[in-house]
């Protein structure tokens, strides 16, 4: 019955937190920020993470703009260590924007089960990510080939969890929901979305997080998904 398997990028296939770490400590040192009073690297990459995921939550909703998201979560991140810069923090979002997406670390088995579903189903992406960053990571990472149809919420105009990106997907893929999966890491933007909508979900949780969530199919691992495709 399975046709069609749409993945999540960020998080999912592609390891987020492992090539922003990464990008954000070039960062520190190609504008030695230590030089500015920032002496503890790490603390200022989570004070970044804290500020980022606020307004990632705010342009979810459309509060801000993709513009703002990018300079303001760097300007808030510095205004905490004392320095109120507003050219240096558009600077540094600027560059986290070209550096990051380049960076081409997956999550284990990201390839091998790629190969492994591809030989089976249509393959296919939709992610809330920016069109260009999130074609740059599909680049850089060796991913482009694998995927059909490549849905991001900046294109499209609407983001996860509103159906109506799904069923965008679907109408791009030639699909529908029977014939479809959707494998993502966000219990609620990406599994109960695709669940309340009506399409087939495998929740990708590999810090194995507790929840109280009816979710049809959980993995820990991607080399898990051979188990249910």
């Amino acid at each position: 019955m399975i046709k069609h398997i749409f993945f999540d990028l960020d998080r999912t296939l592609w390891d987020f937190e492992t090539n922003s770490h990464e990008t954000l400590l070039e960062l520190c040192n190609n504008y030695n920020l230590k030089k500015k009073g920032i002496l503890d690297y790490e603390e200022f990459i989570n004070t970044y993470k804290i500020h980022n995921e606020k307004l990632w939550d705010l342009y979810r909703v459309d509060a801000i703009s993709q513009k703002d998201l990018r300079r303001e979560r760097f300007q808030r991140t510095l205004a905490d260590f004392g320095i109120n810069d507003f050219n240096l923090s558009e600077k540094i979002g600027e560059d986290y924007i070209i550096i990051c997406p380049r960076k081409n670390k997956l999550y284990p088995f990201a390839i091998e089960i790629l190969d492994y579903l591809k030989e089976k189903y249509i393959l296919h992406i939709i992610t809330n990510g920016f069109d260009k960053t999130q074609h740059t990571k599909l680049k850089h990472a060796n991913l482009t080939p694998y995927f059909n149809q490549i849905i991001t919420s900046e294109k499209t105009g609407v983001k996860k969890p509103n159906p109506a990106i799904f069923n965008h997907a679907l109408n791009l893929a030639k699909s529908t929901k029977e014939e479809s999966v959707y494998i993502g890491d966000d219990l609620v933007v990406d599994i109960l979305a695709c669940q309340n909508f009506g399409m087939k979900g495998i929740y990708f949780n590999p810090e194995k997080k507790e929840h109280k969530e009816n979710v049809a199919f959980e993995i820990s691992c991607l080399s898990q998904i051979k188990e249910r495709l």
